[in-house]
């Protein structure tokens, strides 16, 4: 019984594997069985009639082999999803008559997703590795995803032409998109001396661009580029009369040609005065910030925690020429006011009181330093002042201070200025040769001074 068993087991396992025919085998392995007889494993007797070696042979000589049909591998049919929503749909057939060297078609709706799609899928990422970040990480990421398509690249070429030859000298810089219409804002010193400039977009589009107008005074230039307005995002303005020292901002430009890089920092003081493009010219009311910029941050934009601009990178102190913590940028509200008049006039006419730095308290403004013999100095203001005495072999530069004490200015005809940005913008709505009336405060005593624009 144990060698039927194992019988029946070759017999299977040789039939699985497609070697021999199973019902031939079985047959001629089987003793001849009753027609009356039901079939039962546990009736079989072995056949003891035959020697050994005749049943073996029996065994292992059965009709002729017959070789079956290849096996075909079954086809499992995975249903997947469209890539536009709706239920899954399953893979069509291959057509009847395909040459079997011919390579399946793809679907065009499964390798060509629509924008929608593409801009849909990749929404939902960001807001999955968004959530996944802690709430104070949340707020730069958000502001650069905002606003970082905002920042340009600006590409200069300068050609120099000498005697007996001519050298053409590259330069780099950033801008910020103004308006739909092209006009891409920057510094004055990154397009001063530049015979083209190329505006190169957050998607790597570029285009020729034409200076408009400039300020030295501020260093501030428009440029213009005709760029499709869908590629154009504007940046919006925020307020920087509303700044206070230590509030956080974040500065983004291209230093060193390293496209859109932000960086963070604080507001480490307000108000300050650095030296402007136009000779024996200053810049007054500039913000100072420690966000690290470099060389091609200048025209960058410097934006509050709301993702407002608050101001547009200009100059850094350093004495290696690369970042060392003390960056400086012109005020939105400065740059506002100038950028209006460039785009009516072309150019800004400014009148000049005089006054080239003051300090704020909460009284007012206490004009620390004055022009000697600019206009409020002629007008009697009382102020200190920067005295160059001759001594050789050298001359000795020192700032006096008034006898009977520093006057405060409060207003500029009657409009109350309580920060240096606002003194300014009042006093440069005026032009060279207009009087302007300085509410200031002396002896306890408001008074008014006249004061001629020069």
């Amino acid at each position: 019984m144990r060698n039927k068993t194992f019988q029946y087991l070759i017999a299977a396992l040789l039939g699985a594997c497609g070697v021999l025919g199973v019902q031939e085998f079985v047959n001629d392995s089987l003793p001849a069985q009753s027609p009356k007889s039901d079939f039962s494993v546990g009736e079989l007797e072995p056949d003891v009639s035959s020697p050994p070696s005749l049943r073996m042979q029996q065994r292992i000589t059965p009709s002729p082999i017959q070789i079956p049909p290849p096996i075909q591998m079954p086809r499992i049919e995975i249903p997947f999803p469209s890539p536009f929503g709706g239920e899954p749909e399953a893979p069509q057939d291959e057509a009847p008559n395909a040459s079997p060297n011919s390579k399946p078609k793809l679907r065009d709706d499964a390798i060509r997703l629509k924008p929608k799609a593409i801009e849909a899928l990749a929404q939902e990422d960001y807001q999955k590795q968004l959530a996944a970040l802690r709430p104070e990480e949340r707020v730069p990421v958000e502001i650069y995803t905002a606003r970082n398509k905002s920042v340009v690249n600006v590409s200069t070429l300068e050609t120099k032409t000498y005697r007996f030859f001519r050298e053409t000298a590259e330069g780099s810089g950033s801008g910020i998109v103004l308006n739909k219409a092209g006009v891409i804002l920057t510094n004055f010193h990154v397009i001063s001396d530049a015979s083209k400039v190329e505006i190169t977009l957050f998607n790597g589009q570029s285009y020729e661009a034409k200076v408009l107008a400039s300020d030295p005074n501020t260093d501030v230039a428009i440029v213009k580029i005709d760029a499709p307005a869908d590629d154009l995002i504007p940046i919006e303005f925020g307020d920087s009369s509303k700044l206070l020292v230590g509030q956080t901002v974040y500065a983004i430009g291209n230093p060193f040609g390293l496209e859109r890089t932000m960086t963070r920092g604080i507001v480490s003081n307000l108000n300050r005065s650095i030296g402007s493009p136009q000779m024996f010219r200053q810049i007054k009311g500039v913000i100072q910030f420690d966000a690290a910029i470099n060389p091609g941050n200048s025209g960058g934009v410097l934006l509050d925690s709301k993702g407002l601009m608050i101001g547009m990178n200009t100059a850094i102190a350093s004495r290696s020429g690369e970042n060392a913590g003390i960056g400086f940028a012109v005020p939105v509200n400065t740059i506002e006011r100038i950028v209006k008049i460039l785009l009516e006039e072309g150019k800004v006419v400014r009148g000049d009181a005089g006054v080239v730095k003051v300090t704020e308290t909460d009284s007012g403004l206490t004009p620390v330093l004055i022009d000697v013999g600019g206009a409020a100095d002629r007008a009697g203001l009382r102020g200190g002042k920067v005295i160059i005495e001759k001594a050789f072999p050298y001359d000795i530069t020192r700032v006096t201070r008034p006898e009977e004490g520093f006057d405060l200015i409060v207003g500029v005809n009657g409009q109350e200025t309580m920060t240096g940005e606002e003194f300014i913008t009042a006093v440069e709505e005026h032009k060279p040769g207009e009087t302007i009336i300085l509410n200031v405060v002396r002896d306890g005593k408001l008074i008014e001074l006249p004061i001629v624009l020069k």
